[in-house]
């Protein structure tokens, strides 16, 4: 099987993007607002646990994962093409 890479890619990056949106708003509505830094924070610069803090993690969030997934599908693809190969 061969995935479509545009495809998985953007499917990695809505989800995780969008997915820590919602943790940052799950957080701030039990925990409130806090402008700590946390681990995320150290890798997506100006990510905090606040309104713009969800923004930021949403738009990092979403390259970050667009890229890798991007990279997972290539590298399955051409993985998966060698096995297929090997086999015949």
């Amino acid at each position: 099987m061969k995935l479509n890479v545009k495809a998985f890619a953007l499917t990695c990056g809505i989800v995780w993007g969008v997915g820590l949106f919602a943790l940052t708003w799950w957080i701030i509505a039990f925990d409130g607002v806090t402008h700590e830094v946390t681990l995320i924070g150290r890798l997506y610069r100006g990510y905090s646990i606040s309104p713009l803090g969800s923004l930021l993690g949403l738009v990092w969030g979403f390259f970050d994962a667009l890229v890798g997934g991007a990279i997972f599908a290539w590298l399955y693809n051409l993985i998966a093409a060698r096995c297929r190969q090997r086999e015949e």
